[in-house]
């Protein structure tokens, strides 16, 4: 059982690791090309619907995923079969109708999710929206087929199945490249329509791949008849649908955040290369700090163990606000660095540079409190009391909308902004910063409910003086980086950044462990 284990977790570390390279890559190409400009704006709208059923509905872990490996994992071969092809039909079918009233209606989709877009913005939007219609009846069997794939340990190809679309971005860029280098006159039409054509063309190929693997072993059945597996395909459905607006209910504070960023060109932009700095790590940190809680906390829920569950669950908002206020103060202090080297290439010039280091600064702000609505939640969840983590959530994009329009300025149409200031796309930013805290503070005080005491203001305490430490290694990088912040070369922001991360690493470090809210211990043998 333990070689099981291991095996499956080196298969899907290692797909998943050449995913994420492959995503960075993919990344760095798309900056390189088309910078903080008018297509890849345009992009990011067009990709809002058919990204959230792609990534959220579709993905790996997504309500299709959880529904199908629930239900199919006992199932033999045959029923499992039978199960799968029936309910792929069916959402396929139903998923192939929402793609087409989206294909008709693009121009009413983008105008009401970017309603301050440019004219320009908007046409190219509405047209990548187009070619991407076909996405959305194939992220039903996409999403499908991982779940399946997983119920039979099939764990590579689900793992790296996301790279595909990757990789065929880069070489659809290249080829471009390629023409334009040789030919002066390019397609401009076909250039703003390459994203969409490559994720359309990627998602294809992903689509076919895994039909093949699920034709292989043997979940795939064309020949159905009348079979007694009605209550299997209706546990999935029914799972299905709860799971599908959970998931929602985040991507509508998305929605919120792009329907006002719209008045502000590259802002779209911005927030995605933004966004992909501050996710890598908070994905490795919410993997490697919370997930290994959940099992215990479920276990002491179970055992009645309400001390042991306040002491590990104590222990694990501390190592959160450690760990997440470090990369506060990193990105901070090094986010010319930062930016320079990963994406100041080709079309990112240097405007891109400082519209993106705002960006991450506001993003950094932020990162404590999205890691610690994470841990909460998924506390109160391995707890089995989910009731307010949703009701929160419901009340989150509420207060998003609100703090949105009021760091905009309160704007009011054909009024102005009833306001005297506009923060614009970092109030943004701010507002969903502070949505989590609200979030957070809610929670930590609901656990009293539960008889699960947390010390608020001993945690308060270690928080302060964590930040305190943030706050002094922070200045004193900066003042050794300083004369070095304004020059542009990436092999002199490469040696900053490793020397400085080596630098702020021991100095925040050892502050934390002379204050005593440090309590990592590293596994280095002297």
């Amino acid at each position: 059982m333990n070689s099981y284990l291991k095996n499956n977790i080196v298969s899907i570390s290692f797909a998943t690791s050449l995913s994420k390279a492959a995503g960075c890559i993919r990344q760095i190409f798309i900056a390189a090309a088309f910078g903080v400009g008018t297509t890849y704006d345009a992009f990011n709208y067009a990709y809002i619907i058919p990204g959230f059923l792609l990534i959220l509905i579709g993905g790996i872990n997504g309500p299709l995923h959880n529904a199908v490996v629930a239900v199919i994992t006992p199932l033999n071969k045959r029923d499992g079969a039978i199960v799968l092809t029936k309910v792929s039909i069916k959402l396929t079918f139903l998923f192939f109708l929402l793609g087409i009233i989206i294909f008709f209606n693009s121009d009413f989709f983008i105008n009401f999710i970017g309603p301050n877009l440019s004219i320009e913005s908007k046409s190219i939007a509405s047209y990548q929206l187009k070619l991407l219609t076909p996405c959305i009846p194939l992220s039903a069997f996409i999403g499908l087929s991982f779940g399946a794939l997983n119920s039979r340990n099939k764990f590579f190809l689900s793992s790296i199945s996301p790279a595909f679309t990757s990789l065929t971005t880069i070489l659809f860029i290249t080829i471009s490249w390629i023409i334009n280098s040789q030919n002066t006159t390019s397609n401009n039409f076909f250039y703003t329509g390459l994203l969409a054509s490559a994720t359309l063309t990627g998602t294809c190929i992903q689509f076919v791949i895994q039909l093949w693997e699920i034709n292989k072993i043997g979940l795939l059945r064309f020949k159905l008849g009348v079979q007694s597996v009605n209550s299997e395909e209706k546990r999935i459905l029914k799972l299905i649908a709860p799971a599908s607006i959970s998931s929602g209910l985040g991507q509508i504070n998305v929605f919120i955040d792009m329907f006002f960023a719209s008045s502000f060109q590259g802002a779209a932009s911005g927030l995605a290369y933004g966004n992909f700095l501050i996710q890598a790590p908070l994905g490795i940190l919410s993997n490697v700090l919370i997930l290994p809680l959940l099992p215990k906390f479920s276990r002491f829920q179970s055992n009645q163990e309400i001390r042991a569950l306040e002491k590990s669950l104590i222990s694990g908002i501390e190592y959160c606000f450690l760990t997440t206020l470090f990369l506060t103060g990193f990105f901070i202090t090094f986010n010319n660095q930062i930016v320079q080297f990963v994406f100041q290439r080709g079309a990112f010039n240097s405007e891109a540079v400082s519209l993106v280091k705002n960006i991450l600064i506001a993003y950094a702000v932020g990162i404590p409190f999205y890691l610690y609505r994470d841990l909460l939640v998924r506390t109160y969840y391995s707890i089995e009391k989910p009731k307010l983590p949703f009701q929160l959530s419901l009340g989150g994009i509420i207060l998003n909308v609100f703090f949105d329009w009021f760091l905009l300025g309160a704007p009011i149409h054909n009024f102005g902004n009833l306001l005297p200031y506009n923060f614009g796309v970092i109030g943004i930013i701010l507002s969903s910063g502070l949505v989590n805290l609200i979030i957070c503070i809610f929670l930590s005080a609901n656990f009293n409910v539960y008889k699960i005491k947390i010390s608020i203001p001993i945690l308060l305490k270690r928080i302060f003086l964590i930040s305190l430490a943030c706050l002094i290694t922070s200045t004193t990088c900066y003042a050794i980086i300083k004369d070095f912040d304004e020059l542009n070369s990436n092999i002199l922001s490469l040696i900053i950044l490793i020397i400085g991360f080596l630098a702020f690493s021991i100095i925040y470090f050892s502050i934390t462990r002379l204050l005593g809210v440090n309590k990592l211990k590293l596994p280095i043998k002297m």
